[in-house]
């Protein structure tokens, strides 16, 4: 159980961009100590890379992360999930595990790791600039300590919700997947502009800027999107065209099946 931070020792196992992000963000916040952090992956560039970036221990074995630490954090690829919880269910019988894995159930780690403590997350790649949508799940017999720990965890890189586990496939789509589908968005209304003859580059930072602004002022309007598209849209207006264009699209048909099809792909993944 982790009941004080001081003592924890966290072991990650892969070490891409989004292992690389959240510990960007726990390291910056100080919220745990650079020497009780260790990595391991079996890419070694990959591992000395992020090693070095952070100024984080770097271990050449998994039998060493675990005699070193108490909670681990894995972010491997998620085919790879059965061999790598055979090679360590020996190890983890009383450690905290959290798993940013997409796909792979609670009850798969359970099934390797009866005895473990298991934290399903779901982040996404806004870790990067600080900026995550992350939700968090868990079993019944967690700890609420070590839920807490996760939940905290993950706030070093952005917000973070409480969820449960039937939901987190559709917040894999949603979330998970979501900032490609912005981007694409964003794209393509820079792209509709410069069809007209502006400069796509200034498209695209109008594009880009007009989604951060908006997105702002829905957190600070407390989610009202509705009143929010009516105080931008006057009676008979430009805007007032472009949502009648929306409306009478099959824009939210595109949407559903995006959405639905992107669930389907992380539960076919589990």
């Amino acid at each position: 159980m982790v009941s004080n931070i001081n003592e924890v020792k966290l072991g990650v196992i892969g070490c891409g961009k989004m292992a690389s992000a959240i510990l960007k963000g726990v390291v910056n916040n100080g919220f745990l100590k650079n020497d009780n952090i260790f990595l391991y992956d079996t890419n070694q560039d990959n591992l000395n890379a992020l090693a070095d970036k952070l100024n984080l221990g770097a271990l050449f074995s998994l039998d060493e992360l675990l005699s070193k630490t108490n909670v681990i954090l894995i972010a491997i690829k998620p085919f790879g999930i059965d061999s790598l919880l055979n090679e360590i269910k020996d190890g983890c019988s009383n450690k905290l595990i959290m798993s940013i894995l997409a796909g792979v159930k609670l009850e798969k780690y359970k099934k390797y790791l009866p005895e473990g403590q298991i934290v399903r997350i779901m982040p996404n790649t806004p870790a990067l600039v600080n900026e995550a949508m992350s939700a968090v799940c868990a079993l019944d017999d967690i700890d609420s300590a070590n839920f807490d720990f996760a939940f905290k965890f993950m706030g070093n890189c952005g917000k973070v919700i409480k969820t449960t586990e039937d939901k987190i496939d559709i917040i894999t789509a949603l979330s998970g997947s979501g900032p490609a589908f912005y981007f694409k968005i964003i794209e393509l209304l820079a792209k509709s502009a410069s069809k007209l003859g502006l400069d796509y580059k200034q498209a695209l930072l109008l594009s880009t800027q007009t989604a951060l602004g908006s997105a702002k002022m829905i957190f600070e309007n407390n989610f009202d999107i509705d009143t929010l598209i009516k105080n931008v849209t006057t009676p008979g207006g430009c805007t007032e065209v472009g949502n009648n264009v929306l409306s009478g699209s099959d824009i939210e048909n595109i949407f559903d099946k995006t959405i639905k099809d992107t669930m389907q792909k992380a539960i076919d993944l589990g």
